[in-house]
């Protein structure tokens, strides 16, 4: 192998790696997104059970659901009611 073909492999290698790591820090950006969204959506539906307002933002956070395949997953769901003792 020629000192040439040789540092080309070695730019490949780098490159490939490069890619891989890039895609590592996606993917866990993705997966800390997913979870404050999680976290975030827990919260507010602990909150709606016990304050009112909170249960009118989740009203009008419903109303902006465009995506059939996302109403669908509240078809069976209710919104906890706020406790009033």
């Amino acid at each position: 192998m020629t000192p040439i073909e040789k540092a080309k492999q070695q730019v490949e290698q780098a490159k490939a790696r490069y890619q891989a790591l890039l895609a590592r820090q996606n993917a866990e950006e993705r997966k800390l997104d997913t979870r404050r969204k999680v976290i975030l959506g827990g919260l507010l539906i602990d909150a709606a059970g016990k304050d009112e307002r909170f249960g009118r933002v989740i009203d009008e956070l419903m109303k902006r659901i465009t995506r059939d395949h996302d109403h669908k997953a509240f078809e069976s769901w209710q919104k906890p009611a706020p406790d009033r003792s």
